[in-house]
């Protein structure tokens, strides 16, 4: 049941003014529920039971996590009918799409269950000592990941489940021991209290500390600027827009203790057209293409926002068949009406700018947040010379650049901003004459795709979701899948420590049988 009250650890709380409603993009009317967001003093008392649950929580074992992961993960299913229902009053999206999104979320919850269960990813090293060692004695060194601290999670407006409250920046922190406070999303902030007490439920049944988690109620940017500004905070999750994410990595480099945030943040995700690809199968490729740009109403972070090509019949030709198959199919529904007017907004401004031409727009009937798909072309040059043309329109919106030649092209990837994906379209054997363009892609992307569409985020070790800035804040990391769990983490040495006092993960008996590297070898 939603209450619109806030959870500091398990205690519902709602002493703040500020009252505000979520919204339904597909009636364009506010919702029932009303939510109290978090006081400065529920702020506080959040972040100091994290404080104080961390001191216990750091010292919980995999076996320990991992029941309280699945737990989580079961608590979310047992939401059932209420979950989906909410989540798609509050956001416009299909029942599918929710149902989908919930069984990624408990996937990321019992794959990180799994990892801390097993234990070997705390990257356990020893190299013993040599005491007679000549001209001086070698000490006994181990070193494992240890736990940051608390850690606040912002909820992501695209994704209410997968990247949001038991997302997983939330499931990669509970896994490394980190207490979690999530800022909740103010356009889903009924989906985010389900999931809360879910997690709440989980925190009971399973024996884990009060304060472990709390989810706080926020209409605009105050709370958020509180919990980042919190000295007893120790580390912040993003993704949304540059904007938001920049404003809370500078707020957390102004701190007296500068702590680290990981923010996903603005992509347009390139795509580049090779020749012969284009000879053999334009149409394919444009069908295909219209299908990812328009795919979720383009509200992806992998959404493909430029696709580059080298000027040629066939580059025309695959325009107008593009042009032809978006226009194909019928609009859908944003998550929110402000969302809706961005889209509108840095539409208008791409399209105002100087030798922009529109290919494709849904010109037929289009209901109320309901996003006309588009599609614009401009010539290399004017890409190159105008960083507004760079703009991530976020919706179904993609920009076709006409390069003069190979040359061009390599130098408009290599002048792009960070990307979380690139992508080469491209036939048998093409590839080999441009490994130039290919070392570009690389330079500017964290995951490069192969004749394929970036939309789509396999959860699993291999994957990176990340890139130079500003598509994320560290191109060191991954936000998807186990590897995410080192954002929260920092390693730590033990110096000549009596084996008895050390923790197990560094013992010389190995009692939890994991994989160590013992004086540079790979052992269990």
């Amino acid at each position: 049941m939603i209450t619109g009250k806030n959870y500091i650890g398990t205690q519902l709380s709602a002493n703040g003014s500020i009252k505000y409603k979520t919204f339904n993009p597909e009636t364009n009317k506010e919702n029932s529920s009303i939510f109290i967001e978090a006081s400065k003093e529920e702020i506080n008392k959040a972040v100091k039971l994290a404080s104080q649950a961390f001191k216990e929580y750091r010292t919980f074992s995999g076996a320990q996590k991992a029941k309280f992961l699945n737990a989580i993960a079961d608590e979310i299913l047992a939401l059932d009918d209420e979950l989906i229902q909410t989540y798609c009053l509050e956001t416009g999206l299909p029942e599918g799409r929710a149902k989908g999104e919930r069984g990624r979320t408990v996937g990321q919850l019992r794959s990180f269950a799994n990892l801390v269960s097993e234990g070997s990813w705390v990257e356990a090293t020893i190299d013993t000592a040599i005491p007679d060692r000549e001209p001086a004695p070698k000490p006994d060194l181990r070193k494992m990941f240890i736990p940051l601290g608390p850690v606040v999670v912002f909820g992501a407006s695209n994704f209410p489940l997968a990247y949001s409250t038991a997302g997983g920046d939330t499931a990669a922190a509970l896994a490394a021991g980190c207490p979690v406070i999530v800022k909740s999303h103010p356009m889903h902030a009924g989906t985010g209290e389900l999931v809360a007490s879910a997690i709440i439920k989980a925190a009971k049944v399973t024996g884990m500390p009060e304060g472990v988690f709390s989810n706080l109620n926020s209409s605009g940017i105050e709370v958020g600027q509180l919990l980042v500004s919190h000295p007893e905070v120790k580390a912040v999750g993003f993704t949304g827009s540059i904007r938001g994410g920049r404003a809370l990595l500078d707020l957390a480099a102004k701190r007296k203790e500068p702590i680290p945030v990981f923010a996903e943040m603005g992509s347009i995700n390139p795509v580049v057209l090779l020749p012969k690809a284009l000879e053999n199968r334009s149409n394919e490729i444009a069908k295909t293409y219209a299908g990812s740009i328009t795919l979720g109403t383009g509200q992806f972070c992998t959404n493909p926002g430029l696709i580059l090509g080298i000027q040629s019949d066939e580059l025309n030709n695959f325009t107008k068949s593009l042009a032809s198959e978006i226009n194909k199919i019928p609009p859908t529904c944003m998550l929110h009406h402000k969302i809706f007017e961005g889209y509108k907004t840095n539409k208008q401004k791409v399209e105002s700018q100087d030798n922009v031409e529109v290919v494709a727009e849904f010109n037929g009937d289009v209901k109320m947040n309901y996003a006309a798909q588009t599609i614009v072309k401009v010539k290399g040059i004017d890409f190159l010379n105008n960083s507004n043309l760079h703009l991530e329109v976020f919706g179904p919106f993609s920009m076709l650049v006409e390069c003069e030649n190979q040359e061009q092209l390599e130098q408009v990837i290599a002048n792009l901003e960070g990307q979380l994906t690139g992508t080469i379209i491209c036939d048998d054997n093409e590839l080999q004459q441009y490994d130039n363009i290919v070392s570009a892609m690389q330079n500017r992307v964290g995951r490069i795709i192969f004749n394929g569409v970036p939309t789509g985020v396999e959860v699993c070790e291999s994957m990176v979701h990340g890139g130079p800035y500003p598509a994320s804040t560290d191109s060191r990391f991954s936000a998807v899948g186990i590897t995410s769990i080192k954002r929260w983490v920092r390693p730590f040495s033990y110096q000549n420590w009596p084996n008895n006092l050390l923790p197990n993960e560094l013992k010389n008996e190995n009692p939890l049988q994991i994989f160590r590297s013992i004086n540079g070898v790979k052992t269990s």
